[in-house]
């Protein structure tokens, strides 16, 4: 994966990540805003109970009966209320009115009456004269069954509001009531959440098909469509696939061109620099006064860097029109096994000169056919022979096999040098890098590797290259069949 894709991705990632961490801030915060509403919800019903019966008991007594009947009517009731969506069809408020001692003389459930509530948190802190709430489950270890109480003082009647407290009502709701509030709150969060993940997607993906290749991608597909001997949905959909993949190439190729073309204009410069030094220094000394011999050694040394710069040059023409290509486009039918010999036929002489031979495997995948272009496939297995080649020493061999699996086919290239080091494994394909040749300690252009790479995106495939079980080194191109396989 190239650092620009790395970059990209890793900006897409970064906002995931900032947008869960936000929906797990704000998840962990709904629940006890609720909790924090309806606790002041049962502090207000609290009190309004606590004044009716400090009114109805003006000597000092705790005078309830008439909250029964109130509390049974209330409980048999059935009503309907819609509420954002949730409907809520009777009464849950619990009421309890205890005596100084702690002892309930109300229940509006009738369980408790008689009961020693004295030591709950909340009634204790009433009958001190101070504000009480508690949670607790009707059944021990079932947070399900949780409910929630406030307590405040019952009080006889005084001038001055602070009479002497005479019992405490406690109100409870359970939990459970408004829980369901509070899952709705989170899935209407987890919603907003995925889908302003999911619109940052679709906005980099309309962005990529509308602003930067607006009628270029459908036509291309288009005549891939058209160029079909057969119609087949899942070669289809890849394709698409495929088109919307290059389609998001091109969008971060346009946020991330400046770095891009910064990158290759630094590169391209630092790797002309060595031959311009040299032919620069040659020529200042060719115009003194020197033997023929050394005359001669300038003059090679001259044509000798100046190829390299040609070539060097003929290379980034190359790369760049082949980097600017999104899809082939005149796919047809090549066998992969002729190929193969040809460019095994043709590197035939350089190697004999160098004392290398090449050997081709066994033809057991001479059907094997893929869509593409065959000169480019032709220029990607060449380099890689050339390269095998370049690192093989004098009497070695360069292998080259055709392996044909169910979907892909694999042109194999072993080498017989001393492999990749390590510290090079990750950079092969990267451009411009380069390693020192076994035989003359001299670098190439660092681009033919990169072409390879390219050849194989563009026909939808890739390329390996790594150190072989027996030593030497092995580049592996495979390709996806063609139809008509």
């Amino acid at each position: 994966m190239t650092r620009r894709n790395r970059i990209f991705i890793g900006i897409l990632v970064a906002y995931a990540l900032g947008v869960a961490l936000l929906m797990y801030r704000q998840l962990g915060d709904i629940d006890p805003r609720y909790r924090e509403s309806a606790e002041e919800s049962l502090v207000e019903t609290a009190y309004l109970v606590s004044s009716l019966i400090e009114d109805a008991s003006p000597d000092g007594g705790l005078h309830v009966d008439s909250l029964e009947p109130v509390f049974r009517s209330l409980y048999a009731r059935r009503f309907s209320a819609d509420i954002y969506g949730i409907e809520k069809t009777r009464v849950e408020l619990r009421l309890t009115v205890v005596d100084r001692w702690g002892t309930v003389v109300f229940d509006s459930r009738s369980a408790e009456l008689g009961a020693d509530h004295s030591q709950w948190h909340d009634v204790f802190l009433a009958l001190h004269g101070r504000y009480g709430a508690r949670t607790t489950a009707d059944i021990e270890g079932d947070p399900r069954t949780s409910v929630m109480y406030v307590a405040v003082p019952i009080r006889e009647k005084a001038s001055d509001g602070m009479g002497t407290i005479v019992g405490a009502v406690s109100v409870g709701k359970p939990v459970q009531s408004f829980g369901q509030f509070v899952q709705a709150a989170r899935k209407k969060t987890l919603l907003l959440g995925a889908t302003s993940v999911v619109a940052v997607v679709l906005l980099v993906m309309i962005l990529s098909v509308w602003l930067v290749r607006p009628f270029g991608l459908i036509a291309d597909y288009v005549r891939y469509v058209r160029a079909q001997r057969s119609f087949s949905l899942p070669r289809l959909g890849r394709r698409a696939l495929g088109a919307i993949g290059a389609a998001y190439d091109e969008m971060r190729d346009a946020l991330a061109g400046r770095n891009y073309v910064a990158d290759y204009v630094q590169t391209l410069t630092h790797e002309v620099k060595g031959p311009l030094s040299a032919i620069r220094g040659a020529a200042e000394l060719l115009q003194e006064p020197m033997p023929d011999v050394d005359r001669t050694r300038f003059i090679a040394n001259i044509a000798r860097e100046t190829r390299r710069i040609q070539e060097l040059v003929d290379r980034m023409l190359e790369l760049t029109a082949l980097e600017s290509r999104k899809s082939l486009d005149h796919a047809v039918p090549v066998a992969i096994a002729p190929l193969v010999a040809e460019v095994a036929a043709a590197a035939g002489p350089s190697a004999m000169a160098r004392g290398l031979r090449i050997e081709v495997g066994d033809a057991g995948a001479v059907s094997a056919l893929v869509d593409g272009d065959a000169f480019l496939l032709q220029r990607a297995v060449a380099n890689l022979v050339d390269n095998a080649l370049d690192f093989s020493p004098p009497g070695g061999t360069v292998r080259i096999d055709v392996v044909a699996h169910a979907r892909s086919c694999d042109v194999v290239v072993r080498d017989s040098g001393p492999g990749i080091p390590e510290y090079a494994e990750s950079k092969v394909f990267e451009k411009f890098y380069s390693l020192p040749r076994p035989a003359t300690a001299k670098k190439s252009t660092g681009l033919g590797l990169s072409f390879v790479k390219e050849i194989a995106e563009l026909h939808r495939g890739r390329v390996t290259l790594k150190n072989g079980l027996d030593g030497g080194a092995v580049a592996a191109l495979s390709l996806p069949l063609g139809a008509a396989k």
